[in-house]
């Protein structure tokens, strides 16, 4: 294995911050992984291997990075700190399955980057990456509204993250990322990270989940059932009857299971699935 490769140690990391004149920025969520094994976790978990493409968030200074494209993935690293970039880049940039895309993953809260989705091509991929606390929520509701090509996500999130997408309704927690990561994909808790396992330490507790992709979701217009419980969960304690009917939505044939006076947060992804369907937006 090239030096480029080998696992960082703390030490090193801080030295290659250092090099570049980085620090970590709490304000781009830099809290890196330093647990080895849970960085080979994370890979084994994604099940991704040699000539596998691999789209990995946040890279930061290369840990998860080297380790995947050590297990012979490509990897296209996507990395928003300038100092940083520079740092990944110089590391990996003489491997040809590597590729750096610097900037912003996200468009918008609804679309990946432009330059992004270019390097990604339309080829199938996994999302696997230890993800900045700020992007992990819009980024996994896009890839799974709109990039069915992404059959994996193996990834590290705040635990209030994980606990929403394995939410079920009832919860407090329930809501459109419950929804839609359920309608769409199997979503597994991994682990609970302690923070210990980061540096610098979080003020806040980590979860690793893996979402496989469904080969027969609830519904095959994901992104329309986003679009649909975001605007429905913003009065979710509210009777449906009233609720959308405000929301214009007219003439509703109620589906088996749901009464106008059933709320939303009651209501499991079937059956949400099935009143979007009455409403006619899926």
């Amino acid at each position: 294995m090239s030096d480029a490769l080998e696992p960082q140690t703390l030490e090193q990391i801080r030295a290659t911050l250092d090099a570049h004149g980085c620090a970590p920025k709490k304000s781009l969520g830099q809290n890196f992984l330093i647990d080895r094994n849970l960085v080979s976790k994370l890979i084994d978990e994604a099940g991704v291997g040699e000539g596998d493409l691999v789209v990995e968030v946040g890279p930061g200074t290369g840990t998860l990075t080297g380790a995947l494209l050590g297990r012979g993935c490509g990897v296209i690293a996507c990395e928003l700190d300038d100092g940083l970039a520079r740092a990944i880049d110089e590391r990996f940039s003489a491997i040809d399955r590597f590729a750096l895309v610097h900037g912003d993953c996200l468009a918008s809260k609804r679309a990946l980057s432009a330059e992004l989705v270019a390097a990604i091509d339309g080829r199938p991929f996994s999302l696997v990456a230890n993800l900045p606390y700020q992007a992990a929520t819009p980024l996994m509701l896009t890839i799974l509204a709109h990039h069915p090509g992404c059959r994996v996500m193996a990834v590290t999130v705040q635990k209030e993250v994980a606990d929403r997408l394995l939410a079920g309704c009832g919860s407090k927690l329930y809501g459109s990322i419950s929804i839609v990561a359920q309608a769409a994909a199997k979503v597994t808790r991994i682990a609970n990270l302690p923070n210990e396992c980061f540096w610098p330490r979080p003020n806040v507790t980590s979860a690793m989940v893996k979402i496989e992709r469904l080969d027969e979701p609830l519904t095959p217009r994901i992104g329309a059932l986003a679009d649909f419980c975001q605007k429905t969960f913003a009065g979710r304690r509210k009777q449906l009857a009233g609720l959308l009917k405000n929301l214009g939505y007219q003439g509703v044939a109620w589906p088996e299971n749901v009464s106008p006076t059933d709320r939303i947060e009651a209501l499991p992804p079937d059956r949400v699935v099935a009143l979007a369907s009455a409403c006619g937006v899926l």
